[in-house]
């Protein structure tokens, strides 16, 4: 079990981790459409979009977001946006496992990040960004950090900003085979959300990928 740790001074701060070990990374095919298909049409029935920014889990992740020094209507929390593309129809589909997360991440509103647990090097620890401190995300270019911002890193790299992007440097690839499941927790989220949020994407990724699970659990600051 990869160990975690959080240094981040404030007690609402929080994630549910889990893994999965020995799954098989593949394009998505008709199972994972029609769990897609499934929780889209269960999301529909209990949200809309123009009430979906009032549901008190959303309201929280918006404002963290601003808290943080983002403006969730310019760039919405992940799980809200992949919950707005479901509601439209819009299906983003990556892979097997990483679908799996985002299908979760939907039917939740709780942000999910999916890491490859052989590309992690030692302990992980979720903490205030160093000044200039390099971070690559998925699809974009190398940037620097400020010291405000929370990540969680290894002991070599950032993985993740937290709560809303991630590293391709530990991205879920074709060749993984080991899962890492982070499931991210703000201030008037309830803990047990956060932590059903992270037990779906581990029996969803095995649903779909296989593998063995571990059971999720908490990590407090």
């Amino acid at each position: 079990m990869v160990e975690l740790k959080i240094t981040v001074k404030d007690p609402a701060i929080f994630v549910s981790v889990g893994e999965v070990l020995g799954v098989t990374v593949r394009k998505s095919k008709e199972e994972t459409l029609n769990l897609f298909k499934e929780v889209i049409d269960k999301i529909k029935k209990e949200y809309d979009l123009e009430t979906l920014k009032d549901h008190p889990v959303v309201r929280a992740y918006r404002d963290f977001y601003w808290r943080i020094g983002i403006d969730p209507t310019k760039q919405r929390p992940s799980s809200e946006a992949l919950l707005r593309r479901g509601l439209k129809g819009n299906i983003p589909v990556i892979n097997n496992v990483v679908d799996a997360g985002n299908i979760a991440s939907m039917e939740t509103l709780v942000p999910i990040g999916l890491y490859d647990v052989d590309l992690i090097e030692g302990e992980l620890e979720l903490r205030f960004a160093r000044d200039s401190e390099i971070f690559e995300p998925i699809g974009g270019k190398k940037e620097e950090l400020t010291k405000n911002q929370i990540v969680l890193a290894d002991e070599s790299k950032v993985l993740h900003v937290y709560p809303y992007r991630d590293s391709q440097l530990t991205m879920i690839r074709e060749k993984t085979r080991n899962v890492l499941i982070v499931a991210c927790g703000v201030p008037k989220v309830d803990s047990e959300i956060v932590l059903e949020a992270c037990r779906k994407a581990s029996n969803y990724i095995l649903r779909l990928a296989g593998g063995e699970k571990s059971d999720c659990r908490l990590v407090m600051s």
